[in-house]
């Protein structure tokens, strides 16, 4: 698992492998930001957790960098890179390294609002509905072929904040569900079209 930031997702995920409803386990956790709650969160589970030198570039991995994220990933020999809140754009070799298998949570009901503070674009367009999306990562922005979104309606009383809280919540059921899905192999991809094959 990647992330930048606190890792609530993380924790969702972390939480659903041990209650038995996510049949995985947590092979290594990794963050671009030495001081991020999901190197807390992983270690505090007793979970292998280290920081990843981004280098010298602000929105991507340099390539150093990427070779390492490659590399540590392979040794752990892990079957799927979770994205949960990680800040950086992905690209060439660890896309190719990973390909079909790195999955991301995005804030908005994909296509509508890619990239940044997808919650407040919502907003300031004036949907009544978004909501929050998983999907396979490729090498656009948010484009990856979509696994399974959750609705959030949007409350008049609505500021940024709020919104995005409710969506952190839903993303915290929607996302150990689809990790789950993936695990016990229930999912099959063919170009954009994914399909649910539910176990009996």
């Amino acid at each position: 698992m990647l992330g930048s930031g606190q890792g609530s997702n993380f924790v969702a995920i972390a939480e659903g492998i041990s209650f038995g409803q996510v049949p995985a386990e947590v092979a290594l956790v990794l963050s671009d930001v030495e001081t991020a709650g999901i190197l807390a969160q992983a270690r505090s589970r007793g979970l292998p957790a280290s920081y990843l030198p981004p280098g010298k570039f602000r929105t991507k991995l340099d390539e150093e960098a990427e070779q390492s994220l490659v590399a540590q990933l392979q040794a752990a020999r892990v079957d799927l890179v979770v994205l949960a809140g990680f800040m950086r754009v992905l690209k060439g070799d660890f896309l190719r390294a990973f390909e079909g298998r790195i999955v991301n949570i995005h804030p908005s009901l994909l296509p509508c609002f890619p990239g940044l503070q997808a919650w407040k674009q919502a907003l300031d367009y004036g949907v009544k509905v978004t909501g929050c999306t998983v999907h396979f990562v490729d090498a656009g922005i948010d484009s990856g072929a979509i696994i399974g979104q959750q609705t959030v309606p949007v409350l008049d009383g609505d500021t940024p904040e709020t919104l995005h809280q409710r969506i952190h919540q839903a993303e915290h059921e929607l996302y150990p569900r689809c990790v789950a899905a993936l695990a016990r192999g229930e999912i099959t991809v063919q170009g954009r079209l994914v399909k649910w094959h539910p176990a009996a």
